[in-house]
């Protein structure tokens, strides 16, 4: 496979395949004559094998280390002790809100003790962060919250002002919305800080929680779309 097939039939991105290559972590096998990247069956397996890892919550200094030294059947069995993890973690969840369901049939709002068990069920098996971001990821983005306190009061008026000229049908070419694409676009820079893995899995979360982002005030994916017509490819 090329690397364009490869990130189709994964969902990965080419640039992730590019960093990880760049960290020798999944290094294409073959080259063809116009220096295209081609990868065999054993590089497939060694993409399951980060991607796997990546979902355990290791970053990739730790993940090279593993690959080096450990072997496939020990990622296999890591995935899937998570993967029966998440799933004994649903079945509880699903008892309690089977329980809820039965109880407000006779009453008319739930106890605050279903209440608490249900937020703490719900958190344990969908903890957003934990899906998307490593540890050290995680630490790095709670480090920057303070600091980044002035980046973040500026989304929601930039936020309205796009929508603005949204509404207004103001072509995404125009000056000014060039303008706040630019300004968009060095808000995200001024989050991610130039790093393409964590870059990558911000924009995968976003586009996971579309509905939850636009909810909460953030951008719904036709601000995305228009914004994206007036700047250049997101940094």
């Amino acid at each position: 496979m090329k690397v364009g097939e490869l990130a189709r039939a994964t969902g990965l991105t080419v640039r992730t395949l590019h960093h990880w290559e760049e960290r020798g972590l999944v290094v294409p096998s073959a080259r063809t004559a116009a220096d295209h990247r081609v990868y065999d069956d054993g590089d497939v397996r060694r993409v399951y094998q980060v991607v796997a890892l990546r979902e355990l919550g290791l970053p990739l200094d730790a993940i090279g280390d593993l690959l080096t030294n450990g072997s496939f059947d020990v990622v296999l069995a890591a995935h899937l002790e998570q993967v029966d993890a998440r799933l004994t973690a649903l079945r509880s969840l699903r008892g309690t809100l089977a329980g809820v369901v039965d109880r407000l049939r006779a009453a008319p709002a739930p106890d605050p003790s279903d209440v608490l068990r249900m937020i703490d069920e719900v958190s344990r098996v969908n903890d957003t962060f934990a899906q998307y971001f490593t540890p050290e990821q995680v630490a790095e983005l709670q480090a920057r919250r303070t600091e980044g306190e002035a980046t973040a009061a500026a989304w929601p008026e930039l936020i309205a002002a796009v929508r603005a000229e949204m509404d207004a049908g103001t072509d995404p070419a125009d000056p000014r919305v060039r303008a706040l694409a630019t300004r968009w676009a060095e808000l995200l820079e001024s989050f991610h800080r130039g790093d393409p893995e964590l870059r990558e899995q911000l924009y995968r979360m976003r586009a996971d929680n579309t509905a939850e982002v636009a909810a909460a005030g953030g951008p719904d994916q036709a601000m995305i779309d228009y914004i994206g017509g007036g700047r250049p490819a997101r940094p």
